[in-house]
């Protein structure tokens, strides 16, 4: 099934990151339309796809993930953050496939990649 899908592995604590809220948007000719809105389960993971079937397109797309609330809520940080929304911008090119993307984050730093 043709769908985009994310979850969120807090290497700061080695849990996932329950209850980070994520927006999706989708980019065309630089103005963002907002598809979906969701706060992540207990394991890191939406509850269903992001985005799938016929509204999964090929083009440009843009995850931001709200990990400065969720990390004020499990430790101490700086009144000012040094990470506070993580923006993944990525693009579709074969509506066809499955694209995941996870972030591995901490107060600190993040990484991603194209997941299966």
């Amino acid at each position: 099934m043709t769908k985009l899908t994310t979850h969120v592995l807090d290497v700061y604590s080695g849990k996932p990151g329950k209850g980070i809220k994520v927006d999706l948007y989708y980019i065309n000719n630089n103005k963002r339309e907002k598809l979906n809105s969701v706060i992540l389960n207990d394991d890191g993971r939406t509850e269903k796809a992001l985005i799938e079937g016929v509204n999964f397109k090929e083009g440009k797309y843009e995850l931001v993930f709200f990990v400065g609330d969720y990390f004020k809520k499990i430790t101490e940080t700086p009144k000012i953050p040094f990470l506070d929304d993580v923006v993944i911008k990525f693009g579709i090119y074969n509506a066809k496939e499955h694209y995941h993307v996870p972030l591995l984050v901490s107060p600190w730093s993040y990484s991603t990649y194209r997941g299966s």
